[in-house]
């Protein structure tokens, strides 16, 4: 037996043994954990699912093992998510830091960051959230006015972020800061701290799904630890972008071109009706075949760029041809489902509506912000004609 096929043996028993049968189910939206010092779980044996993965250091199966990763090697991250699949297993835990600053800490941080905070996002016990955009600085991110000044032993950081996500949440957060007026993208770093510290306040934005994910934050006088910078002073656009590079893979990755987990044809089925084992509608079958060869398609190419990524190849301006891509996508997923369920898929609340349909209400609503979280559409599209196409 080679190396990889007992790999592959000694991973299906760990997880025939320790994934929690409640965990063996596509979650729900609103199920997914995202840990830090005051955890929510929707049940307990998501709790013991999250504490024996992140003991495996398996949230984080390809970080190296001196900071609590799984250490595994690509083929072998391959593997594990393959019997992950087999038998259905939830993600363990939903975290900005496993996706974006973990890997940006990997590459850009200090030791001692790293020996700090990566030990922490993998056992889920700090949950971070991204100051990115301003009122004034969202397209035009280098615009940005939140100021970092040099106190010799600290920065003190004043200023405003907006779309924060779950900031009302966080534990920590990793934010843009303009520490000089001498160059536009040359005078940005990456500061990151607790969002405990006194001057640090956050304010939803009720969004039209019913929902609060974002919010406001101010910066009042803040005090930062002089350690607390990413990267290098004044280097953090840099950094930024090498970040909105992993938040763009993983969107598409994990969102946009995962496999549904909806049987599509006969969800359709059930609202259409059918004609001999078939969609009774021909448009809606053909509407249907073009989604999901859409969604094939965007998923495969995402898998080839990945393997080729651990390769060694750089994704680059790839990311956000994935990005533009999914988030339509995934628009018109949601637009496919009004289209089949009708008045059934407009309920808000109340009785005459099953789970699902109040679920895709508010799901579609949701998803007209897909083309602007992660680097909008447009945005997007200026990298790809200017890094790929050469246009100017």
């Amino acid at each position: 037996m080679s190396d990889l096929e007992q790999f592959r043996t000694e991973t299906r028993a760990w997880l025939d043994e320790n994934c929690p049968e409640a965990m063996r189910s596509p979650a729900k939206s609103d199920e997914g954990v995202w840990g830090g010092k005051n955890p929510e779980f929707p049940n307990p044996e998501a709790k013991v699912w999250l504490e024996r993965m992140a003991a495996k250091g398996w949230t984080a199966p390809t970080w190296p093992t001196e900071y609590g990763g799984g250490g595994l090697s690509k083929e072998q991250e391959k593997i594990f998510k393959q019997e992950m699949k087999r038998i259905n297993a939830r993600t363990p835990l939903v975290s900005f830091g496993l996706w974006m600053i973990g890997p940006v800490l990997l590459e850009y941080g200090t030791e001692e960051q790293r020996r700090e905070h990566l030990p922490k996002i993998i056992k889920g016990e700090i949950w971070w959230c991204q100051g990115y955009s301003e009122p004034n600085a969202g397209s035009d991110l280098a615009g940005l006015q939140t100021r970092a000044e040099d106190k010799g032993d600290h920065w003190l950081v004043n200023g405003q972020k907006v779309w924060t996500s779950y900031a009302n949440k966080a534990d920590w957060i990793y934010a843009l800061v303009r520490t000089s007026n001498e160059e536009k993208h040359g005078g940005i770093s990456m500061l990151i701290f607790d969002m405990e510290t006194p001057g640090v306040s956050t304010k939803p934005i009720q969004l039209i799904s019913g929902q609060s994910p974002f919010c406001e934050t101010f910066f009042d006088d803040v005090k930062v630890p002089k350690e607390n910078v990413v990267g290098e002073i004044n280097g953090g656009w840099e950094v930024s972008n090498r970040l909105l590079q992993f938040e763009r893979e993983n969107i598409s990755a994990d969102m946009f071109a995962a496999e549904n987990p909806l049987d599509l044809g006969q969800l359709t089925k059930n609202y259409v009706g059918e004609v001999d084992g078939a969609i009774a509608d021909p448009i809606i079958r053909d509407d249907l075949a073009k989604l999901k060869m859409r969604e094939r398609a965007l998923a495969l190419t995402v898998k080839r760029v990945m393997e080729a990524t651990k390769a060694g190849s750089s994704t680059g301006a790839v990311s956000s041809i994935f990005k533009s891509v999914g988030a339509e996508l995934n628009k018109d997923r949601f637009e496919y489902f009004l289209e089949i369920m009708g008045q059934q898929a407009l309920g808000w609340e109340g009785e005459g509506f099953d789970e699902l349909e109040l679920q895709t209400c508010r799901e579609w609503l949701r998803s007209k912000a897909n083309s602007i979280e992660g680097g909008t559409t447009e945005i997007n599209l200026n990298v790809v004609a200017k890094r790929v196409l050469g246009l100017r």
